[in-house]
């Protein structure tokens, strides 16, 4: 009877992790639709590619590599072989290979984040090879230092200090968005964003509808990141975790979309549509390091302090020439900050000090050495396109197609 019951546990557990895993990977498709929605339409071809692209050399890095350096190499063969157990030397409550693809698709999240900040102007295969490192080193390295509780150089573990992510806001968001820095900064910003005189051109998105779309997907989709983490589904304390979680992770995005709307309409006196959309992403990047312990009125408003915290990011960001054509850095990386940082208001698992520190250690990593990645590409075969195709844009330069070829002047 007991062996039964545990059968049972480890099959509702195993599908339970594949459905979540699923669910993240369809975030793939929200990443892809937002960005093509929101650059101009002579780069659409060229930002699918690369978003496409991107998660298929996550998905071998990470198997090649990346998960052996966060979780050790016979964790690593033990997932690809389906033997051996999940979770070190307790018995497996859900089948290794499912965990692996549950992680794996979190890497290729990280990844998408930098497409859409250096979008229009980075080269594509230098962009690929940078996900090559980023998804295969850099991710898998500041995650054993988190979720794989390894030391941090083998100094300190950054759970012991008081440091708790519990989806990824820090760990998975803001390590993303600390990449995509070192990429804008590298690669500068699009040719006439800004003036001579310090003025700010908008540079209109092609396709509002498919942005709207690409965040309504991102918002499904993260009901599998946070809820997921759970990471199991199987009895009555671990299904009242996964609702609370899928309850807390809505309410914070909807928290996130109304409060930034108001934000917008406040500053610019007018309804704007991409600051709504980015107020979903925030709120639901603000709750995802701790979507556990709150309330539902508490996430609300930690997600509604992610969607005016992004709007006033972004501004800030532009009039530091920081160019992010989809506003990502703000989103994933100033909201990544703040979601670590409200963690131990409802959670005395987690300390201020923890939180600042890991956030600390992961920002300077991964800043760093994607800052010395990009150099190296930049060195060896240029970041970024010709400012000929810059102009002509980057689909028919790298890619030799049309996203719209009805609607060119080719045509």
């Amino acid at each position: 009877m007991e062996n039964e019951i545990f059968q049972l546990q480890y099959a509702l557990d195993t599908f339970y992790f594949l459905v979540c895993g699923a669910l993240v990977m369809w975030m793939a498709a929200g990443f892809a639709m937002l960005e093509a929605g929101l650059v101009r339409s002579k780069n659409t071809v060229e930002i699918l590619t690369k978003n496409v692209t991107l998660f298929a050399v996550a998905c071998t890095m990470y198997m090649v590599c990346g998960y052996a350096i966060m979780y050790g190499g016979d964790y690593l063969l033990s997932t690809i072989t389906g033997d051996g157990v999940a979770g070190a030397d307790e018995p497996a409550t859900y089948a290794p290979s499912a965990d692996f693809f549950f992680q794996v698709v979190f890497v290729a999240t990280a990844m998408s984040i930098v497409s859409g900040a250096v979008a229009e102007r980075m080269k594509l295969f230098a962009f690929l090879a940078f996900a090559v490192v980023m998804t295969g080193f850099i991710y898998p390295m500041e995650g054993s230092w988190t979720w794989g509780g390894n030391d941090v150089f083998g100094a300190y573990n950054l759970g012991e200090l008081g440091f708790l992510d519990f989806a990824g806001s820090g760990i998975v968001h803001m390590a993303g968005a600390a990449a995509a820095l070192a990429g804008v900064i590298l690669v500068g910003a699009r040719k006439g964003k800004y003036g001579p005189n310090g003025e700010i051109n908008a540079f209109p998105g092609a396709n509002l509808p498919l942005a709207t779309l690409g965040t309504f997907i991102l918002w499904l989709g993260w009901f599998g990141f946070n809820g997921g983490s759970v990471l199991a589904t199987a009895s009555v304390e671990s299904a009242n975790a996964v609702a609370v979680v899928f309850m807390n992770t809505n309410a914070a995005a909807a928290g996130g979309c109304i409060l930034a709307l108001i934000t917008a309409r406040a500053l610019f006196g007018k309804a704007d549509l991409t600051m709504a959309l980015n107020g979903c992403l925030a709120g639901l990047v603000a709750i995802t390091a701790g979507p556990d312990t709150p309330s539902a009125l508490q996430a609300t408003l930690f997600g509604g302090l992610g969607g005016i915290l992004v709007v006033f990011s972004i501004v800030t960001l532009d009039k530091l020439k920081i160019d992010d054509p989809v506003g990502a850095i703000s989103v994933h990386g100033v909201v990544g900050l703040l979601g670590l940082l409200l963690v131990p208001v409802t959670n005395d698992g987690a300390s201020f000090s923890g939180q600042i520190i890991g956030a600390l250690t992961i920002f300077g990593w991964v800043f760093v050495t994607s800052l010395v990645v990009f150099t190296v590409i930049k060195l060896v075969m240029g970041l970024r396109v010709s400012e000929e195709d810059e102009y002509e844009g980057s689909d028919i330069a790298e890619c030799g197609m049309e996203a719209y070829p009805e609607f060119t002047k080719s045509s």
